[in-house]
C-alpha cells in the first residue's frame, strides 16, 4: 500500500466532510474512541466538544490523542494523526469554529444555525497540534 506524501495527507484532510475518529485514553488506561466533525486550520485540526464529555475530560488529563480519518469508498484511503490537544472556551473562537464546521458538514445554509446551537457556554474549541501524520492510499488496490 503506497504512503501519501504530507501534501497529499493535507489535501485529503481538507476535502469533503469525512468524520474523524478521535482516540483518547481514560483515567484507567483504557481507550476511548468517538466520531468528531472537524476542520483543518493550517497545521492544526479543530473540533468542538462539551466540557464534561468523556473526550474532554480525557484530553484535559492527558492531551495526547490519535485520530483516524478514512475514505469509505474503494480503493480506500486514510490518514492517521498523532497530536496534542489544547482547549479554549473563548466565545468568539467557539462561534467561528462551530459555524465553519456546521457549514462543512451541514451545508452553508445551515452554518449559522449550527454555529449558534453549538457556541454555548460549556462548549469548547479543541485544537490538535499535529506531531505525526501518516497517510495510506489505495488500500484495496
Amino acid at each position: 500500500m503506497p504512503k501519501m506524501t504530507q501534501d497529499e495527507c493535507k489535501r485529503f484532510l481538507a476535502e469533503g466532510a469525512r468524520t474523524a475518529k478521535l482516540g483518547t485514553t481514560r483515567k484507567d488506561g483504557s481507550p476511548h474512541v468517538v466520531p468528531v466533525w472537524y476542520e483543518i486550520d493550517g497545521e492544526t485540526l479543530v473540533f468542538t466538544t462539551w466540557h464534561a464529555s468523556v473526550k474532554a475530560l480525557n484530553m484535559r488529563r492527558d492531551p495526547r490523542v490519535c485520530i483516524c480519518i478514512d475514505d469509505e469508498t474503494p480503493p480506500f484511503n486514510y490518514v492517521r494523526i498523532e497530536g496534542r490537544a489544547e482547549m479554549s472556551s473563548d466565545a468568539e473562537e467557539l462561534k467561528n469554529w462551530a459555524t465553519r464546521i456546521g457549514g462543512k458538514y451541514m451545508g452553508n445554509d445551515q452554518a449559522e444555525k449550527y454555529g449558534k446551537r453549538n457556541a454555548v457556554e460549556g462548549e469548547l474549541v479543541v485544537r490538535i497540534s499535529i506531531t505525526k501524520m501518516t497517510g495510506i492510499k489505495d488500500v484495496a488496490a
